[in-house]
């Protein structure tokens, strides 16, 4: 299975059901809390091509986006794959 990375703040109530769908299929992951870890917020930028909102999620080299894009991915069946 491909690493997983979630940059990601406690109180935002999208990276917790992002990381409840990824905890609901078992797939282990790392997240950045950049509540706890401010200065990594513009390598968060950077390698989300300008994106600026948490979560921001990589599966491998891939950037998937937010909760929203690791939804539709799993709605749609694909994201077993991308995990693989």
């Amino acid at each position: 299975m491909k690493p997983v990375e979630l940059y990601i703040k406690t109180t935002c109530p999208y990276c917790q059901r992002a990381l409840q769908l990824l905890d609901d299929k078992g797939v282990r992951y790392s997240t950045v809390n950049l509540l706890q870890f401010p200065e990594r917020r513009d390598e968060m930028i950077e390698r989300a091509n300008g994106r600026t909102t948490v979560p921001q999620i990589f599966i491998g080299e891939t950037h998937v986006g937010g909760f929203d894009d690791l939804n539709a991915l799993e709605k749609a069946g694909k994201l077993d794959a991308l995990l693989a």
